[in-house]
């Protein structure tokens, strides 16, 4: 996990060993935070943190105060990571971020309040992730095996791990790490595309057609300026990012493509002084100790 330590005079950073969000995720923040502090001989003033997988346990008053508590400091923030790279991304401007990387989630803000889109997971969403792109490389390659579908250089991608190409699902089912193995084949969809194939560009498009219906979706929801950020390693993508602007302005021409103003780290950062009338305000969870 990446942290970030200001004080009145400095500010640094430091990475640390990531959180396991199969475990109890605010005491590994604590453990965390007490470490940073010992470290630089602090007194915690605020704690903020962007986590991913939040349950509703985790943001009681009581587990805040306790977090606040056991890290030594006087106030704890917290929200999902999607509101946090929101924030890192646009501030406190409306619009929409759409976040994709191995998943996706994008997050619409407007004078109605705020919206998630997607963000549900490999097995019931992530349109347009970097695992949805990896498993159509896959059957695309399965498809290209078989003879159902059109030859791709995807095939000898995939062949390249898995020599028995009829072994390959078995194989890969079994894999604890199936999930990043498949996502891990977006690059090489990227690459394929560059390169002209054309089975990859479809795949690259579609996944762009996708990711523009949830920052639309978003927009729609919220009634937010058509002002939308992309942020993640699926947009490395010339072709991708291309189809995403096209699919967004064809349906709202008024819609444009903005940079992003910080990074996620910046989110979690104007956790602390995020007004309490903001439309992320809700998505948000605190308590003194």
């Amino acid at each position: 996990m990446k942290v970030r330590v200001r004080t009145d005079q400095s500010v640094g950073e430091a990475l640390l060993p990531g959180v396991r969000t199969d475990q109890p995720v605010l005491p590994q923040i604590s453990v965390a935070a007490r470490q940073i502090a010992d470290e630089f001989e602090l007194d915690i003033r605020h704690l903020a943190a962007g986590i991913s997988g939040l349950t509703d346990g985790e943001t009681t008053p009581d587990a805040l105060a306790a977090l606040a508590r056991s890290a030594g400091a006087a106030h704890a923030v917290i929200a999902h990571d999607a509101t946090t790279s929101y924030l890192g991304a646009r501030g406190i401007a409306h619009g929409a971020v759409v976040a994709a990387g191995t998943g996706v989630v994008t997050l619409g803000v407007g004078p109605s309040g705020a919206a998630r889109v997607d963000g549900w997971g490999y097995l019931m969403g992530d349109a347009g992730s970097g695992f949805w792109l990896g498993r159509e490389a896959l059957v695309a390659a399965m498809r290209d095996h078989d003879g159902r579908g059109a030859a791709t250089a995807l095939t000898g991608v995939v062949r390249d791990r898995w020599p028995d190409l009829e072994q390959a699902y078995i194989d890969l089912q079994a894999d604890p790490a199936r999930v990043s193995i498949v996502a891990s084949f977006a690059a090489e969809v990227a690459r394929a595309g560059d390169a002209g194939d054309a089975v990859a560009l479809d795949i690259l498009r579609r996944a762009g057609d996708l990711l523009a219906e949830s920052a639309l979706t978003a927009l729609r929801r919220v009634d937010a300026e058509p002002a939308v950020c992309t942020i993640g390693g699926v947009f490395r993508s010339e072709a991708l990012r291309d189809e995403f602007t096209r699919a967004l302005v064809a349906e709202r021409p008024d819609a444009r493509v903005v940079e992003p103003a910080g990074i996620g780290i910046d989110g979690v950062e104007a956790l602390i002084d995020l007004p309490a009338d903001h439309p992320l305000a809700p998505l948000t969870w605190s308590a003194r100790a």
